[in-house]
């Protein structure tokens, strides 16, 4: 049979209380009574619960986790970047999806009336901005990846999506391609604004504003990239760039023009954003802006953990910038 605090309490001759004040260094206790339990825990080989312990202490050495779910393309990169800071810091890690809609926020919302985690690190699942802002409100520690436009009233971490897109869009322009097809992401987020202006801000201000009929709203998806293409093809819209705004997307364009007999760069050259390890297995290899999202889940956890440690957040947004990688899809030799 395991060796329990009562074990201890009884062969020390106390309470259970003075043996948990020992354990946790909380409350009085003489010397000579604390050195006796400590005695009796070591020749009982008693281990103490962790999470029992913590708990004790008001705290559970634990960070929970809120993202949609776990198929969006780049979630694995943010997610290893805060589990790498996460286990470093000898802390565990509690990981919510909202696979089933609001059946898992209630799940997620009765772990957080638990007191299961010390805070809370979110990639915002979509309509829950308000839910984790109360939270915050409440004393709940929260820091967001990926703020996607919205500048929450709590700490988040994020990247350059404008700037980005017009590193896109110079590049393409020193490669002379001067009528460029935008596969964008849903108007709703705010990177989806972001990336389309410094995009098309970059265009304009060479001169070279972008037709409305070269914008194409997509999802994200494969298969939206590919649908956009074919359709402006059979539509003989004229293009010899595309810019999607996610590698995904990218790789389905790349896969239309191909099915089409367009050679990539020659004809069309093509870019596109978040530089996950697809972009360098594409055919050709994809030129991609490359969202640093390891550097931000990790940064995300850094200021979370330091917090809980006794740092204050950061009050404006930590902002990692893009930067461009170059391969074969936009003629790189």
């Amino acid at each position: 049979m395991p060796i329990t605090i009562v074990d201890v309490a009884t062969r020390a001759g106390v309470s259970k209380t003075t043996v948990s004040r020992v354990l946790n260094g909380k409350g009085e206790v003489d010397r000579r009574t604390a050195d006796r339990v400590r005695a009796v825990i070591t020749d009982l080989g008693y281990v103490p619960n962790a999470r029992a312990v913590n708990l004790a202490r008001g705290r559970t050495r634990v960070v929970g986790m809120l993202v949609p779910a776990l198929t969006w393309p780049w979630m694995g990169e943010v997610l290893q970047g805060a589990v790498d800071v996460v286990e470093s810091e000898a802390y565990g890690l509690l990981l919510f999806t909202c696979n089933r809609g609001d059946e898992s926020m209630r799940r997620f919302a009765s772990q957080v009336s638990a007191r299961s985690f010390d805070g809370l690190l979110v990639v915002e699942p979509e309509g829950t901005l308000d839910y984790i802002t109360e939270l915050h409100r409440r004393g709940l520690p929260v820091v967001l990846v990926d703020d996607r436009g919205h500048q929450p009233g709590f700490p988040s971490v994020r990247t350059t999506n404008e700037a980005g897109a017009r590193s896109a869009a110079a590049h393409l322009l020193h490669r002379g391609r001067r009528r460029p097809l935008v596969v964008t992401g849903p108007r709703r987020f705010g990177c989806t604004r972001e990336r389309t202006a410094g995009f098309t801000e970059a265009y304009a201000e060479a001169g070279l504003p972008v037709a409305p009929d070269r914008l194409v709203e997509g999802d994200f998806t494969f298969e939206c990239g590919r649908a956009a293409v074919r359709r402006l093809l059979t539509d003989r819209v004229d293009f010899d760039a595309v810019f999607a705004h996610n590698d995904l997307s990218a790789a389905g364009a790349l896969q239309a023009l191909r099915d089409a007999g367009r050679r990539v760069p020659t004809d069309v050259a093509v870019v596109g954003f978040d530089d996950l390890p697809l972009a360098g297995h594409t055919h050709p290899p994809l030129t991609s802006v490359r969202q640093p999202l390891r550097e931000m889940g990790a940064a995300a956890a850094r200021a979370l953990i330091g917090h809980l440690a006794g740092k204050p957040l950061p009050d404006p947004p930590t902002v990692i910038p893009t930067s461009l990688t170059v391969r074969a899809s936009t003629g790189a030799t």
